[in-house]
């Protein structure tokens, strides 16, 4: 193995050398060094955005064919990376306040992340396996990362439990797979899939216990349980942080292990996809009405979201994955920013977490008010903001799949799901409020709320970019 070999790895091998020095460097300096260390995990993971920026346009493919470096994989790896720093950046006057103050936790992140760019880069499914683990490992920490909070640790354990059963699944049917197809690599897998006669039914079984376990991992329905008691239980920036960079990470790798291997045989899995999203968009859709808890509000809310991007990859075909990759693009400046402003708020020294405390908000902070009611309008899909056309590039690549029950659904859903959004917007402006929020004055989340508020409302002016990219990075899963 020389350097060279490696060379598809680099921004992943950077990160692991940054992580490792950075731990070492709290073990030495102590728990006074966690936001020295906070904000040299961010630089970490801006020069690894530069050195997958770096890389060449052409596909890398390194460790005898496990891991491949392309276009699709980077431009995940971007918004993974932006999603990762943003969770830490925060967290900072979180985890001061809250006496959680650990330099452990940014290199819990760091470390999650390489598992999730391992994920996205995953050519066989031993390496997804890997990555995935190595994400998971990190995220179980990160939600019981509270130790003195009971509903810490209940997270934690109810996120572990179901994480090792979905690991299973996982793993029993990639068994399926390599028994039936004779091989681990999605390249190997697809070629012997072309010289066959039509699909075993083994192999589309493994395929069902494959998709059980990813669905599982992009929290859709039926496998969304853990979701709102670990969204609400766990710390707020861990659940922003479980909100956007996990969920772009499992979404890309559910792209890459149908599409790459299977692709072949798309009627075979199509229609589990088609059931997963359909079932998704109509509980996320239902289920949050009822919720007065914010964070559990924004869980039902990630799983309708989940089925809006599985729309895309339902679709099996180049302008859905494009969809898919857009989509993921703008729900990561939706969320952050929601999860910023919600992490900007107190009211009797306790963080908000009910609905009914941000009663008021527009009288007392009118310009938090309405990058809040900007976020839950794009959330909606409310034209012209940029929640709007993540919905329509992933719609209009269903109906070009003639995937029309599924396109109409995905539409009735979000109706539906404008109610409780536009409710917490009444609240923000109509309801009278029974104390003051107090709004602490942080720079850096006065940053993301305003990065990330004028990418969701001006997104319309200049769309080219982010549209052009993610056609160019849907082209390297169609050879």
């Amino acid at each position: 193995m020389t350097f060279a070999s490696l060379a598809p790895a680099y921004p992943e091998l950077w990160l692991s050398v940054a992580a490792m020095a950075l731990l070492l460097l709290g073990v030495f300096k102590g728990e006074d060094s966690t936001r020295l260390v906070s904000w040299l995990g961010v630089a970490a993971c801006a020069v690894t955005v530069l050195l997958i920026w770096c890389q060449p346009a052409e596909a890398l493919s390194g460790f005898g064919g496990l891991f491949v470096a392309d276009g699709f994989a980077r431009f995940a790896k971007v918004l993974i990376l932006i999603g990762s720093g943003f969770a830490i950046i925060q967290s900072l006057g979180y985890i001061r306040h809250q006496r959680m103050e650990r330099f452990e936790y940014p290199v819990l992140i760091l470390l999650a992340s390489i598992g999730m760019m391992m994920m996205v880069s995953a050519n066989d499914l031993m390496a997804l396996y890997l990555g995935l683990e190595l994400q998971s490992l990190s995220l179980y920490v990160l939600a019981g990362f509270k130790r003195d909070s009971a509903r810490a640790t209940e997270a934690g354990l109810k996120y572990f439990v179901l994480g090792a059963l979905s690991s299973g699944m996982l793993l029993y049917g990639s068994s399926l797979i390599y028994g039936f197809a004779g091989a681990t690599g999605f390249t190997e897998i697809a070629q012997a899939l072309k010289t066959a006669n039509g699909a075993p039914i083994g192999l589309i079984v493994g395929i069902v216990f494959l998709a059980a376990g990813l669905a599982f991992k992009v929290s859709a329905v039926p496998f969304h349980m853990w979701v709102p008691d670990v969204y609400e239980g766990a710390p707020t920036p861990v659940t922003a942080f479980f909100a956007v960079a996990p969920k772009i990470a499992a979404m890309a790798l559910f792209c890459r292990a149908l599409l790459t291997p299977f692709g072949e045989i798309a009627a075979e899995w199509q229609q589990i996809i088609v059931a997963i999203s359909a079932l998704s968009m109509v509980l996320g859709a239902f289920a949050a009405i009822a919720q007065s808890n914010i964070k559990r509000l924004m869980a039902y809310s990630s799983i309708g979201h989940v089925g809006y991007a599985l729309l895309g990859l339902a679709a099996g075909t180049e302008e859905g994955v494009r969809g898919v990759l857009i989509y993921l693009a703008i729900y990561l400046a939706m969320n952050v920013g929601t999860f910023a402003i919600i992490l900007s708020m107190r009211q009797r020294d306790q963080m908000v977490e009910n609905i009914s405390d941000l009663a008021g908000l527009a009288k007392t902070h009118p310009g938090m008010a309405l990058l809040l009611a900007s976020f839950m309008f794009s959330l909606a899909g409310v034209p012209p903001l940029a929640g709007f056309f993540g919905k329509f590039y992933v719609v209009m690549a269903a109906i070009n799949a003639q995937l029309y029950v599924l396109a109409v659904i995905g539409m009735l859903s979000s109706v539906v799901g404008a109610y409780y959004y536009l409710r917490i917007v009444k609240v923000m402006y109509f309801d009278e409020a029974s104390e003051p929020l107090v709004k602490p004055v942080r720079t850096e989340l006065a940053a993301v709320m305003g990065v990330t508020g004028l990418f969701t409302m001006l997104y319309f002016v200049y769309p080219a970019p982010l549209v052009a990219a993610a056609a160019a990075a849907a082209k390297a899963l169609f050879p």
